[in-house]
């Protein structure tokens, strides 16, 4: 059975920093390409970042480049999101996900096989 499980979501004032992981368990992870997505509420799941299989390449949303960072650990079997800067519209559940295709940088929420619970980041103005 297939599990993502994020932790490290929390309140945060805006400016600070937060990480949130998540764990992988019964799955091939260095099979998949990583990513996290976040959902505010009344919108759509957004893509945040993605990371490849071998953690080499990494591409991120417009609203987060330069202040968040994505890595993976292939030996833990987990991937983790730092958020530096931030501010209150990144405020949402912050969902990890896997992706088995061929796509290596995949930003489409649909495509991705396995999904996480989600984490809760607030930040506070």
């Amino acid at each position: 059975q297939v599990q993502l499980v994020e932790s490290g979501g929390g309140l945060v004032q805006a400016g600070g920093s937060l990480r949130v992981s998540c764990a992988a368990s019964g799955l091939s992870f260095r099979s998949y390409v990583m990513g996290w997505f976040r959902q505010a509420p009344g919108k759509e799941r957004d893509f945040v970042a993605v990371i490849s299989r071998s953690g080499g390449s990494k591409a991120y949303a417009d609203s987060v480049k330069g202040r968040f960072t994505i890595a993976r650990d292939n030996a833990k079997n987990t991937v983790a999101l730092q958020m530096n800067s931030l501010k209150p519209e990144d405020t949402a559940v912050y969902y990890c996900a896997a992706y088995s295709g061929g796509n290596y940088l995949i930003r489409t929420p649909h495509e991705y096989d396995y999904w996480g619970q989600g984490t809760q980041v607030t930040v506070a103005s």
